[in-house]
């Protein structure tokens, strides 16, 4: 592992195509980012090996939902009221900061502190201003969500998405009903999100406009397995627990059966997440999950492990699984008046007693008139439990109504029912794209005696092969264009280069990850065999230059180089 420098990557990141700083013309933005043609390969590559586990192995379907979200859709969330971080300003330069960040060095865990405790630490510790050395002042709340306005004026307010997951979640019946009403279903959705984060620094890390990849599982609450889990069981992870904070290693089962990890689902995406990371480039040895502690679990979660790995930053969470209970669906549907129900089957009828809600017409007619039957039909597709404090709230023609006990009752009926009703419960695996890359980018860095080579796994490499000739002349630059035209496709990327020595360009390829060159040189004209370079070894064979696109494939699927 080589010691990282941050400054020197995002240095080589800059000059080579990876990313650059968003609007650098004009000064730059802080937490802005925008990715140049390699950087756009390095990230469709890494969503791609995504697809192809949870689209692919897992038979997930994907949806792509808008960005830009209605109020009422983040007020079900618990966006609008809870999603916050803790402000200060510096009481002289008015500078304003992350209360936690500025503890982060005397904390373990800084999210779980109070504003009190955040401001007694500022004078514990004297804490200042880091700008002009100003004291800093109270503590208070900042939502970090984009507002804006849907239409003319200010007809509608909306905010740009904090997070995709809610597009999934408001297209639940549509879902429900592709996947003809039945537990489990995967959905998947990749795309941008929005925070407007107080004072964002470390880089990719913590961005205003970033890139999620989303997977939402509805389950049946009473039916947390998964068939898969038997092929994972006996793997292992480094897991540290909210129990005690300490890192163990243990198998996928034994986390179950000790109750670390509350359910076989959850367990097994946890592993999948391990699978994904390391097949990205990750290093398993800076790799672990750790449990959220009570305190500072989101307002949604049952349970949730961050996937953490140690980057020059520190350990960094890049990936969340989250078992998100029932709390988003029971939401919208208590926000929207919405059935975002799971009809749960029985073998054959039963006769139950069910408790219903029936509507008093008597009284309703007299008091709504032509809305009565429209009231009384919203009140009866509800259930009991939608009954608080006596009331019942509903919706009809967009205006929301409040009854009281006079115009319903709860009663009981003798039924037979083919099935009961649950509202499914959703685990989440939440994965930072932009956290996922710029940690592959690190741990793939390795620079020694002014040489940089990026170790990209194969697959996520930007680009897969150098061609080079030897020279550009005496035909050798023609049979290398004829080689990189019937080597080069979208999935694996060729790059011709036929300028400076060997040696630079080899160098050049290795300070962008690309994992194996191709040399044509004049014994080629002579036997048809070109030279192969290996990037991690510097091994170099010769092979048919016919067979070059077979051997790259051949490669790229896992075949080692030195049995070539």
């Amino acid at each position: 592992m080589t010691d990282i420098n941050s400054n020197d990557l995002m240095s080589l990141c800059k000059r080579r195509g990876f990313i650059w700083p968003s609007f650098e013309l004009y000064g730059g933005v802080a937490g802005m980012y925008d990715y140049g043609p390699l950087g756009c390969a390095l990230r469709n590559n890494i969503v791609e090996m995504w697809r192809s586990i949870y689209k692919g192995r897992e038979g997930f379907v994907e949806i792509d939902s808008e960005t830009v979200n209605p109020r009422e859709v983040l007020a079900a969330s618990g966006h609008v009221e809870n999603f916050a971080d803790f402000i200060t300003y510096c009481k002289q330069c008015n500078a304003p900061y992350r209360a936690d960040h500025m503890v982060k060095g005397f904390y373990e865990n800084p999210d779980i502190l109070t504003p009190k405790e955040l401001e007694e630490a500022f004078v514990k510790h004297n804490i200042r201003c880091p700008a002009c050395g100003g004291e800093l002042g109270e503590v208070g709340e900042f939502n970090l969500m984009f507002r804006t306005n849907i239409g003319p004026g200010s007809a509608r307010v909306g905010y740009l998405r904090p997070e995709t997951a809610q597009g999934i979640f408001v297209n639940y019946q549509n879902l429900y009903r592709y996947n003809r009403e039945k537990l489990p279903m995967g959905v998947i959705q990749t795309g941008r999100s929005y925070r407007n984060e107080i004072a964002p620094r470390q880089g990719m890390i913590r961005m205003r406009e970033f890139n999620q990849m989303e997977v939402e599982l509805f389950v049946d609450p009473e039916d947390k397995d998964w068939a898969k889990f038997p092929e994972i069981e006996n793997e292992t992870l480094d897991l540290i627990p909210n129990t005690t904070l300490e890192l163990t290693t243990m198998t996928v089962k034994e986390a179950v059966e000790k109750g670390v990890i509350a359910n076989r689902v959850l367990a097994y995406f946890v592993y999948t997440t391990k699978q994904l990371l390391t097949s990205l480039g990750i290093d398993a040895k800076r790799l672990r999950f750790r449990e959220h502690e009570k305190d500072e679990m989101a307002h949604y979660a049952a349970d949730c492990w961050d996937a953490e790995v140690l980057l020059s930053y520190g350990w960094t969470e890049i990936v969340g699984i989250a078992d998100r209970g029932s709390w988003d669906l029971s939401r919208h549907a208590q926000f929207s008046g919405a059935d975002l129900t799971h009809l749960k089957r029985f073998d054959e009828p039963r006769e139950m007693e069910v408790e219903k809600i029936a509507a008093k017409h008597k009284a309703l007619g007299p008091a709504f008139k032509g809305k009565a039957k429209a009231i009384a039909a919203a009140m009866e597709s509800m259930t009991p439990s939608d009954v608080k404090d006596g009331k019942l709230a509903v919706k009809v023609d967009g205006e929301e109504i409040t009854l009281t006990e006079e115009y319903f009752e709860v009663v009981k009926r003798v039924e037979k029912v083919a099935g009961v009703r649950v509202v499914p419960h959703v685990i989440e695996p939440s994965h930072g794209l932009d956290r996922i890359f710029y940690s592959v980018l690190e741990h793939a860095y390795d620079s020694k005696d002014d040489y940089t080579v990026l170790r990209f796994a194969p697959a996520v490499a930007p680009i897969k092969v150098g061609i080079f000739p030897l020279m550009e002349k005496d035909g050798l630059d023609d049979k290398a264009k004829e080689i990189y035209e019937k080597v080069h496709t979208h999935r694996m990327e060729a790059y011709y280069d036929g300028s400076g020595t060997i040696g630079k360009r080899y160098a050049r390829m290795d300070e962008v990850g690309t994992p194996w060159c191709i040399t044509v040189d004049y014994q080629t004209l002579q036997d048809g065999t070109v030279t192969i370079r290996d990037r991690d070894t510097t091994d170099q064979k010769r092979i048919p230059a016919d067979s070059a696109s077979a051997v790259l494939e051949e490669l790229l699927a896992g075949r080692s180089f030195s049995s070539l």
